[in-house]
């Protein structure tokens, strides 16, 4: 029952993150750059091929990839100084200048490298909108399951669009050509970015003040390797990108050599896969009320691997097929789960950065699984090779594993703590993940009655919330006033670094959780309109001779 009740739970989230106004207006945002990117993929290697052939294409796209995978972690820096939702309309604003231009020069039969080197600037501008997106969206979900949600929501528009874009792009080829994708992309993007613009601006993260500029451009690493689950999340990940690299080339050997089935067999892998992306929504719904992303991440990345090899046990058409319908389940399971661990993990400070990070290591992952993967066939033979990338990723978990189940220990959030911190005005600005972070470091402390809580005069560590019991609070040894549930204290000794300018004493039996004063500090300073709400607490109770 409680794991029906979990998955109602998770349903309702997807129905929370359709009726959330901001959220839709950033999924209709990553429609159109998903759409425009996977249409402008199509159309640049055409016109790549018609420019030089073969040769052109590999030049080109190694190119993009590999300046995106340089350029990923220092440009994702502007979305943890800037607005996140303004550096996605920069990024699109951006992009849609550069095709417009590549298509002017297309259809003016200009020569064809500055249109190439246009399209590595367009590839790597493109490297800073899914960080700035993937840091921008926990502020916008109300609930942690919401964000699970809002995550699966956006890996299903990604799935869409890598079958659709495609399509508009063949379309725009046949009918005209691809200075014609140029202006179709250009306008998807303008269309992100109208998009983006109706979502309210979000306020930057504070800045590290006194930090010189290169730490801060390495702050994303160092988060990824200070923190065991983002090194976790972070190497899976990479890891299954490198398969996924890899089965670029062996899903064309499967279809062409041991199954047969010619270019159409492709597709049908292809869109085998695609069927599974969507299928794998419906999955992270029902095992998101589990509350065990990083199991889930550890199925998908099963998904991934076991197929592959057992595709070349049996080399049918529809047997493959029903693999790759598994290989894009365990795609979404991945995706969503790798993310919301992520948002959940990373400081959200730096949030961006690690995202820029992790698509540095996807793009280059997918270069170095592709061009390893015919040297694998060449060694191993294609069957060999199916079976030998397939257990790569089961063999990786194996040993993951006990760190897989730590990730899931520590990621429960006590629910009473997080519901009282929720209605303060302190915290219920943060967004969901901090908030989640600041619930699991609450330590429950019981008071006596005719005890003193916290002392007038004496060091401030601790910031307390009344879980239940009544409260006296005295300033100079005189009474000025009563606390009782859901008030708190504490706040100012930690915010103005003062002694305590209060004594609390329990009247009765006094419940209480407690947070350490780093734990609170991180969390309130860290995030502008948080201290905001608490500087004008501390301003409004100072001068009422009530501050504790």
């Amino acid at each position: 029952m409680a794991a029906l009740r979990g998955a109602i739970d998770s349903f309702r989230a997807y129905g929370a993150v359709f009726r959330n106004r901001d959220l839709r207006r950033l999924q209709l945002a990553g429609i159109g750059s998903t759409l425009g990117t996977w249409a402008y993929g199509v159309g640049l290697a055409v016109f790549a091929f018609d420019a030089g052939g073969a040769r052109a294409v590999g030049l080109l796209y190694a190119a993009r990839w590999g300046m995106a995978a340089v350029a990923a972690p220092w440009l994702a820096l502007l979305a943890d100084r800037r607005s996140r939702r303004s550096v996605m309309v920069a990024a699109d604003l951006i992009r849609a200048g550069i095709l417009a231009t590549m298509a002017v020069l297309a259809f003016g039969g200009a020569p064809a490298w500055p249109t190439f080197v246009l399209a590595v600037c367009s590839t790597m501008v493109s490297s800073v909108f899914v960080p700035a997106q993937g840091a921008l969206l926990p502020s916008l979900v109300q609930t942690p399951d919401e964000l699970t949600a809002a995550n699966a929501v956006m890996n299903s528009v990604s799935s869409i669009g890598m079958f659709v874009g495609p399509a508009v792009g063949g379309v725009l080829l046949a009918v005209s050509g691809a200075a014609s994708v140029f202006v179709v992309t250009a306008g998807t993007f303008l269309w992100s970015a109208l998009c983006l613009v109706r979502i309210p601006r979000d306020t930057p993260p504070e800045p590290e003040a006194g930090t010189p500029h290169t730490e801060q451009l390495l702050a994303g690493f160092r988060a990824i390797v200070g923190s065991a689950s983002l090194r976790l999340v972070v190497g899976l990940t990479t890891a299954q990108t490198f398969v996924a690299g890899a089965l670029e080339v062996l899903l064309v050997v499967l279809a062409l050599d041991l199954i047969n089935g010619g270019n159409a067999a492709v597709g049908w892998l292809n869109t085998g896969m695609g069927i599974g992306c969507l299928v794998g929504v419906i999955a992270v719904a029902a095992l998101a009320g589990r509350k065990r992303l990083a199991a889930d991440l550890g199925l998908g990345v099963l998904l991934w691997g076991v197929p592959v090899a057992l595709a070349a046990a049996w080399t049918n058409l529809g047997f493959a097929i029903a693999m790759f319908v598994l290989i894009g389940i365990g795609n979404t399971l991945v995706d969503v789960a790798g993310m919301t661990l992520m948002q959940r993990s990373a400081d959200e400070s730096v949030l961006a950065r690690v995202f820029g990070v992790l698509e540095s290591l996807i793009l280059a992952s997918l270069a170095i699984g592709a061009v390893l993967a015919p040297a694998v066939v060449s060694l191993l033979g294609a069957r060999g090779a199916l079976v030998a990338v397939g257990a790569f990723l089961p063999v990786l978990l194996v040993v993951a594993l006990p760190g897989l189940r730590r990730v899931d220990e520590s990621a429960r959030v006590p629910t009473e703590p997080l519901e009282l911190l929720r209605t303060l005005p302190l915290f219920s600005l943060l967004p969901p993940t901090v908030l989640e972070r600041l619930a699991s470091s609450a330590v429950a402390v019981h008071v006596q009655p005719m005890t003193a809580a916290i002392t007038q005069g004496e060091h401030g560590d601790r910031f307390y919330v009344i879980r239940s019991g009544r409260a006296t609070v005295d300033v100079d040894g005189t009474e000025s006033g009563e606390l009782g549930p859901g008030d708190f204290f504490g706040e100012i000794a930690l915010l103005r670094d003062v002694p305590r300018t209060a004594t609390v004493r329990a009247l009765d039996e006094l419940e209480l959780y407690a947070l350490e004063r780093d734990d609170f500090l991180a969390a309130v300073t860290g995030h502008a309109p948080s201290r905001a709400a608490a500087d004008s607490i501390v301003a409004a109770r100072l001068p009422a001779s009530a501050a504790v």
